[in-house]
């Protein structure tokens, strides 16, 4: 198992080569039979090549590659490289990942070029005192546009998640220590799924904080996950690393689909995130105030600050407030923005926001 994240990942414009493995002999007799006037299909004890000249060839000699049998996208394996680069152990992926690429050949430039950004929505207090945001992944500006969720889909099905996931916690630091002073919260999102080993796979994480001469306890790190976490060990294993180097740690959607009470309890997060479906006019269901109360009673067992998502109206907040939640996020307080409302960070009220 590899850090994908951790391993180079090119964008391919002009020449290069496609690396294929294991050798399989059908296949290279076929190609061989099939081999068209330039084409030079070179082997090794373990693999076989062949330069290209152009993106339309490489898609062009997979899809034939698919065409000629259809059991070669489980087995087998690629790399495509640019001309001087030689194959690596880190960057083989799957035939049929590599079909994906090309597929969302333009949501895939978008993650391999960096071309989003991170804009920030406002975390209150009681007092609606601004005193954190979170740091969500926008596109960059003119760039081309996408939505968060589509583009972290597809980097799962091509194989770009933990790369993409990497980047946006950079990207989230990076313009946190523009815009931010010590002292005030950056909630970063992490996907558990694209972390494989905590102290290799955060790295990058950490060194950017150590980079830009950041306070790691200003971080709060945070479970984003849109599928079962099946591996508990790791994720507790994540939260040790992240809390080793003095941050904290979030669960994010406590409530709804596969944040449940039980996970929360097994985690035990510093920062609890009471998920928007719940909150959405708990003012008046008294059916979700039983179940918000309930999550705020677990988490002052283990000492853990409850913060409502999703806040659009007044009376939410307040009968949050009202139950001991402490702090509060939603389109009542801001939108996500590139920057805070005055530029530079200043601590004022959320509501200058609601313009």
């Amino acid at each position: 198992m590899n850090c994908s994240g951790c391993s180079p990942i090119y964008p391919i414009e002009g020449q290069g080569t496609l690396y294929l493995r294991p050798i399989s002999p059908a296949l290279l007799e076929a190609l061989q039979t099939l081999q068209t006037p330039g084409r030079l299909i070179e082997t090794s004890n373990d693999m076989m090549w062949m330069h290209f000249s152009n993106l339309e060839t490489v898609q062009s000699l997979i899809e034939e590659i698919g065409e000629i049998d259809p059991t070669l996208r489980d087995s087998l394996t690629v790399q495509i490289m640019p001309i001087y680069e030689q194959a690596n152990e880190e960057s083989w992926i799957s035939l049929t990942m590599q079909e994906s690429r090309f597929k969302h050949a333009e949501l895939v430039s978008i993650i391999l070029e960096h071309q989003f950004s991170s804009h920030m929505q406002p975390i209150v207090d009681a007092s609606e005192q601004i005193i954190g945001y979170e740091f969500l992944l926008r596109p960059a500006e003119n760039g081309k546009s996408f939505s968060s969720y589509e583009l972290f889909e597809v980097a799962r099905e091509t194989g770009l998640h933990s790369f993409l996931d990497r980047l946006a916690r950079i990207t989230a630091i990076e313009t946190s220590a523009l815009f931010l002073p010590h002292g005030v919260k950056r909630f970063v999102n992490f996907l558990p799924s694209s972390i494989y080993n905590p102290e290799y796979c955060l790295t990058h994480t950490f060194e950017a904080i150590e980079r830009l001469s950041l306070d790691p306890k200003d971080f709060v790190f945070e479970v984003v996950e849109t599928e079962q976490i099946q591996h508990m060990p790791i994720l507790q294993q994540i939260f040790e690393v992240y809390r080793s180097r003095g941050m904290s740690v979030a669960l994010d959607d406590v409530g709804a689909g596969y944040s449940t009470i039980e996970l929360m309890n097994r985690l035990e997060p510093d920062f609890v995130k009471i998920d928007r479906s719940l909150i959405d006019r708990c003012d008046q269901d008294s059916t979700k105030q039983q179940k918000i109360l309930h999550i705020v009673e677990m988490s002052s067992r283990f000492g853990g600050q409850v913060l409502a998502e999703g806040i659009e109206r007044m009376e939410e907040f307040e009968f949050c407030r009202s139950i001991g939640i402490e702090l509060a996020q939603g389109y009542y307080f801001g939108k996500p923005s590139a920057k805070p409302p005055s530029g530079p960070y200043s601590n004022t009220s959320s509501n200058s926001w609601n313009n």
